[in-house]
This record gives C-alpha cells, sequence and structure tokens, in this order.
C-alpha cells in the first residue's frame, strides 16, 4: 500500500542546500557546468521548470534521450531561495481548498514569480504512482534570483540516467533502484505547505 502523502515535496538536500533536476541541450548544459550557473543561451526570459524527484525528471526527458534534453544537470540551490520561490508562487490550476475564491486564485498568479505544479510521480518503468511530484516554475524575478544567487553549483548526472535506463531496459528493476539518489521528506513551514497544497 502506497503510504506517501498525496502531495508531498520530497528531495536530496543537506541543512543548507536541496537538489533540483533540469535537462537541456548541450549548447546550454556545457556553458552553465563551466560557469557554475546558468549564462547564455539560456534564456532568463522563458520560465523554467526545476524538479526535486529524480524519477520525474527521468520521465521528463526519458532517461536523457529527448531532443533538447540529453543532458541531465543536478542543480544544488539553497534552502532559503527555494522556500522564498515556495512563499512567492501560486498554482498553476485553481485549488478551493487553497484559495478563498477564483479572483484571489488569479490575482495572485498575475503578482506571482512562481508556478507550483504537482504531477503524478513515477515509476522506473515510468508508470504513474498514486503521489504526486512537485514542480516549480520560475520567472522574472525569481529566475534572476535562482541563477544570479540561490545556485550554489552544478553536476552532470547524464551518465546515472543513461545507467539506470539501461537497467531498466533489462528488467534489472532492483540495482536500478539502488543506483536511484535518495530522497526523502523535506521539512517545511507549516505555512508553506499550506501555501502550495502539501497533504
Amino acid at each position: 500500500m502506497d503510504k506517501v502523502p498525496a502531495r508531498q515535496v520530497r528531495a536530496r538536500f543537506t541543512e543548507r542546500t536541496i537538489t533540483v533536476y533540469q535537462a537541456y541541450s548541450p549548447a546550454i548544459a556545457e556553458p552553465a557546468l563551466q560557469a557554475g550557473t546558468f549564462v547564455a543561451p539560456f534564456k532568463l526570459e522563458r520560465m523554467t521548470w526545476i524538479k526535486p524527484s529524480f524519477l520525474w525528471m527521468m520521465y521528463r526527458c526519458g532517461w536523457a534521450k529527448k531532443p533538447a534534453q540529453e543532458r541531465v544537470l543536478a542543480v544544488s540551490v539553497t534552502r532559503a531561495g527555494f522556500e522564498w520561490a515556495l512563499d512567492h508562487a501560486c498554482l498553476t490550476h485553481y485549488d478551493p481548498g487553497i484559495y478563498d475564491n477564483e479572483q484571489q486564485w488569479t490575482d495572485r498568479k498575475i503578482n506571482s514569480p512562481v508556478r507550483i505544479q504537482w504531477d503524478p510521480e513515477r515509476s522506473l518503468r515510468f508508470e504513474p504512482l498514486r503521489h504526486r511530484a512537485i514542480q516549480v516554475g520560475l520567472c522574472g524575478e525569481a529566475i534572476h534570483r535562482y541563477v544570479d544567487e540561490w545556485i550554489t553549483g552544478l553536476s552532470d548526472v547524464t551518465d546515472l540516467a543513461i545507467e539506470i535506463g539501461g537497467l531498466v531496459a533489462a528488467n534489472r528493476l532492483d540495482e536500478a533502484a539502488c543506483r536511484l539518489p535518495a530522497e526523502r521528506p523535506y521539512p517545511l513551514p507549516a505555512e508553506l505547505e499550506a501555501a502550495v497544497g502539501v497533504s
């Protein structure tokens, strides 16, 4: 029986940082790895989505095989920055359990530089699970803070993605599971849990 709450932030984290994942083409990934943060041709004008769930990132990029997602980056960001993002976020869809009415949600959406989306978490075979994984979309002020202040380091985990994907393809699921980054429930203040719909 699945005992994970329906909406729970799970991640790799330390006392000071949290790891999120993004996948890009080599043209964007290589300069970012060299600079230690995102630089041109990365576009600050576009919303960028960060994902604490490694498996959801794998589902999105197809084990680093989808076009323009061939390089998977593990991005270390400050927990203070991550929590700032959640504190300034709005859900992508109206949720009457969080907002008093649709107008309140609309007003917050207009003024928020961060979007929150909860999507079904995925198994090693990319089957949807009962609980959901958080995605955090950054734009405007948030993306500038992310690039200039929050990122403490980037590492290339493409080889790991390809290795685990190969084990899954070979039906060696136990071995694949052992290679996954260890993620655990991320402790959030109660007010942030309520704001982003943690259950």
